[in-house]
């Protein structure tokens, strides 16, 4: 029983080192993405909005200002044609994989 807490030790380590070397060999290599012309068209209203003098507007113009910068942001991430699990669906699909 004494070699139980030396194997766990031994793993949670290896763990680490095998991490740490997987991340240093990728090379990272940027290759253009073309963006579609209406998220373009978005991202320049965005640095549009982030530019303006904000100072001089009044109330309801900051409001709305925000509601659309909000409103962008939300069409800009539903574009993204990634797929997105949530930290308790990985959970429960990795104990899922364990256990079977």
């Amino acid at each position: 029983m004494k070699k139980a807490p030396i194997y766990v030790l031994v793993m949670l380590l290896s763990l680490g080192v095998f991490t740490t070397v997987q991340a240093a060999e990728k090379e990272k290599t940027t290759e253009p993405v073309e963006m579609p012309a209406e998220v373009r068209v978005m991202l320049d209203r965005l640095e549009e909005i982030k530019g303006m003098d904000k100072s001089d507007l009044e109330r309801s113009e900051k409001k709305a200002l925000r509601k659309e910068v909000r409103a962008i942001k939300t069409q800009l991430r539903t574009t993204g044609n990634g797929i997105y699990i949530s930290a308790g669906a990985l959970i429960i699909i990795l104990l899922l994989i364990i256990i079977l």
